[in-house]
């Protein structure tokens, strides 16, 4: 009886590892295609992957954690930063979230142009999930730089660490 259970217990986890990596492979896919996009310039190609409403999300939020930080819990501050964060997001994202400002992240994963293209079974492996179905880019040990949610049938980019990624502007 125990090893029945055993077994159906390893049937249901070697599963749900397949479905992992299936995910991890398409994602890999379309990882690709971005950092691809990044080197080259291309665009089009980088719409396509990237979700700016989620990126402007966050680069709001990262605004007002900055405020709340600068300014404690004044209200007033609070005030001016809830009624600038949305514009100023708009804004840092207009001028931001384009491939040339993501050239250090397609660098730290290998995608220079003297160097040959990773693959997509490679790009793959360097992806972890983090849960609610969303996969990360990072190196072995590293930081997750990328991370990228399925909509419908492409993987997009819907945060990144600008820190590690070193994207930040210099203060």
């Amino acid at each position: 009886m125990r090893i029945k259970i055993l077994l159906a217990l390893t049937a249901v986890a070697a599963g749900l590892s397949a479905c992992a990596t299936v995910n991890r492979l398409d994602a890999g896919g379309d990882v690709h295609d971005l950092l691809v996009a990044i080197r080259d310039n291309d665009r089009a190609t980088f719409e396509a992957h990237v979700d700016r409403r989620a990126l402007k999300a966050q680069i709001e939020a990262r605004l007002m954690d900055e405020a709340r930080q600068r300014g404690g819990q004044s209200s007033g501050v609070m005030a001016l930063a809830a009624l600038a964060a949305g514009p100023l997001a708009d804004a840092a994202g207009e001028a931001l979230i384009r491939p040339e400002t993501f050239h250090a992240a397609a660098n730290y994963y290998g995608y220079t142009p003297d160097r040959p293209i990773p693959g997509r079974v490679a790009i793959a492996g360097a992806l972890r999930p983090v849960g609610d179905g969303r996969v990360c880019a990072a190196k072995k040990d590293g930081p997750c730089l990328l991370t990228f949610t399925q909509e419908g049938a492409t993987w997009r980019l819907t945060s990144f660490d600008a820190e590690a990624a070193n994207l930040h502007l210099k203060r």
